[in-house]
C-alpha cells in the first residue's frame, strides 16, 4: 500500500486477514445459526415445518446437539479465535430446536430465550408429507418451490416470507447489541434464508446452500448493513 494513502482510508489493522473489509472500527453482532439434531421425520425426509411442535430429537440427534454445543463453547476459545465468544442462547419454539439449545445452554452456562421469528417454514397442507407424496398431489409444485422462491403450499409459507421475518429477527438482536455472539438454534431453511439474504442473492438461489443437521453456520452484521458470511454449514464433529 502506498504511503499517500492516508490512515482514514485504511482498514482496521487489526482485523484478521481475509476477513470483511472495513474502513472504521465499527463492531458487528455474530451470530451462530445452529440448526437441530436429526428427527424422524428427518430420516425420512418429509416436511417438517412450523406447523406441527414436534418431533422430538433422536437419540443419534442428542448426540449431535452435544457436539455442536460443544464446537459453539469453542468459538472465540479454540474455533475461529477473532471473534467474540458467544454469550447468548435464542431458539425457535418448535420442540427439536428447544431441545438442541437446551444442550448448547448448558454448554455455554446461559439460559435459552424463545423468538418465532426463526421458527422453521410452515409447510402448511403439505407438513408430514414426503416427496412423492407431494409430488403426487400436485405435480410440479416441489420444483416451483424450490427453484422460485415465491411459492407457498396451501395454507402454508414462501421462502421469501422466511426470509423477511428471519431476517427481522437477526436485525433486532444486532440493535440489542453489537460486539457479542448471539447462538440462534434453528432450521435448515431458516439458516439458508439468513445465509442468502447476507449474500444479498434472490430466494430461487437459497436451497442451493447445503445446510446439514446440527451444523454450524456464522454470520456477521454491522449496524450499517453491511455482513460478512464467515462460515456455512460447518458439521458439529469438526
Amino acid at each position: 500500500m502506498s504511503a499517500a494513502v492516508g490512515d482514514a482510508e485504511q482498514p482496521a489493522v487489526r482485523r484478521p486477514s481475509g476477513v470483511t473489509v472495513r474502513f472504521d472500527d465499527a463492531e458487528p453482532l455474530t451470530v451462530v445459526l445452529v440448526r437441530h439434531g436429526v428427527t424422524e421425520m428427518t430420516v425420512a425426509g418429509a416436511f417438517s415445518g412450523s406447523g406441527e411442535p414436534g418431533p422430538s430429537l433422536t437419540a443419534a440427534g442428542r448426540v449431535q446437539a452435544a457436539q455442536a454445543a460443544d464446537l459453539v463453547h469453542r468459538i472465540g476459545r479454540t474455533a475461529w479465535t477473532d471473534l467474540p465468544r458467544a454469550s447468548a442462547v435464542v431458539a425457535s419454539p418448535i420442540v427439536r430446536t428447544q431441545e438442541t439449545a437446551a444442550a448448547v445452554g448448558r454448554r455455554l452456562g446461559v439460559p435459552v430465550r424463545t423468538d418465532a421469528r426463526f421458527a422453521e417454514i410452515h409447510f402448511g397442507d403439505y407438513e408430514g408429507l414426503r416427496f412423492p407424496e407431494v409430488e403426487e398431489r400436485e405435480p410440479g409444485w416441489l420444483r416451483r418451490f424450490y427453484q422460485g422462491g415465491d411459492v407457498a403450499a396451501p395454507g402454508g409459507e414462501s421462502l421469501a416470507g422466511v426470509g423477511e421475518r428471519v431476517w427481522d429477527g437477526l436485525r433486532a438482536l444486532r440493535d440489542e447489541g453489537t460486539g457479542r455472539t448471539v447462538a440462534v438454534v434453528t432450521h435448515a431453511m431458516a439458516v439458508r434464508a439468513a445465509v442468502g439474504r447476507a449474500f444479498g442473492s434472490p430466494p430461487a438461489q437459497w436451497t442451493k446452500i447445503r445446510i446439514t443437521p446440527a451444523s454450524v453456520t456464522i454470520l456477521r452484521l454491522w449496524p450499517d448493513d453491511e455482513t460478512e458470511v464467515t462460515v456455512v454449514g460447518c458439521p458439529p464433529d469438526l
